[in-house]
């Protein structure tokens, strides 16, 4: 008889969220995988639980590695309970190797069902929640961001990423960019603890706001993509639109092509854009926007 694989959500800030059951699993199970083994001895010490099997590590360097092994465990009967740092395991964090051996070697998976910050920061965003794309963490290059972005630029369901305070300016930034300034979003930090709060506003605002420096646990939700509604999107648009792909390391054709697919018109009237666009003069200066004042 095969055992059970059990994935354990766990708190994301307020240890009194943790699901009842999480207990008694920790308890009941012959092997405990753990991201992090020293915050599960402070998570057991907060719910006066004794593990009742063995603790083993199971984080991204050793993931890959320790599969194999837990898999086996697991097809000669043992009950494995799998635990991340917060939330659920396999969003964002280790465990879908795990489940994709369990399910194909023919091993029961379930889960106790827990906090999660992705539910939590929509429901609390202000957005619309009735349809939604989770999109992980962003790249941290910013040509690769910036194309990840671009994939998500039409997108209408609500989008929602996860990132790291000290990346949170240039990624809002760079949604501000190509998503404009004033879509709006909600920045969600420090949820469940002491200090959440969620900050709501246009990209731009929120760019700006980063600036001086954000820190905790962050989520950001991002409201999707406008109906046009066949409103024609004029030759600065689309030449904008061209330059942004371009920006992100796309090659001039095929981003002519992409813009022009996504606006519905002719690609030779996105290249005249562009043309146009690059034979423009530049703004002019107003009388008495530099120097002093007479």
């Amino acid at each position: 008889m095969t055992g059970t694989l059990v994935l354990a959500g766990t708190p994301i800030g307020d240890v009194a969220d943790a699901p009842p059951r999480l207990a008694r699993e920790i308890a009941a199970a012959d092997i405990v995988a753990a991201e992090d083994t020293r915050r599960l001895r402070r998570l057991t010490q907060a719910l006066e639980v004794r593990p009742g099997g063995r603790i083993v590590s199971y984080f991204e360097g050793n993931e890959a590695a320790r599969t194999p092994e837990l898999a086996d465990a697991l097809a000669d009967g043992a009950r494995v309970l799998l635990v991340t740092d917060a939330g659920m395991p396999s969003v964002s964090d280790p465990g879908y190797r795990l489940v994709a051996a369990a399910v194909e070697r023919g091993i029961a998976v379930t889960a106790v069902p827990g906090p999660s910050a992705v539910l939590t920061a929509l429901a609390l965003s202000g957005l619309p929640v009735d349809r939604f794309c989770f999109e992980g963490f962003l790249p941290r290059k910013g040509g690769e961001r910036q194309a990840r972005l671009l994939e998500a630029a039409e997108e209408r369901r609500t989008l929602v990423y996860f990132e790291s305070p000290h990346r949170l300016e240039a990624a809002l930034a760079a949604m501000a960019e190509v998503f404009g300034p004033g879509r709006r979003a909600a920045v969600c930090r420090e949820l469940t603890k002491t200090y959440e709060e969620v900050r709501r506003g246009p990209l731009g605002e929120l760019a700006e706001w980063a600036a001086a420096g954000v820190r905790g646990e962050i989520t950001v939700v991002v409201e999707g993509a406008a109906r046009e509604d066949g409103r024609q999107l004029d030759a600065a648009e689309l030449a904008g639109r061209v330059a942004v792909r371009e920006e992100a390391g796309e090659r001039r054709k095929e981003a002519i092509a992409a813009v022009a697919k996504d606006a519905g018109v002719p690609k030779r009237e996105v290249f005249d854009a562009v043309v146009a666009a690059k034979k423009a003069p530049p703004a002019a200066t107003s009388p008495g926007a530099s120097g002093s004042a007479s």
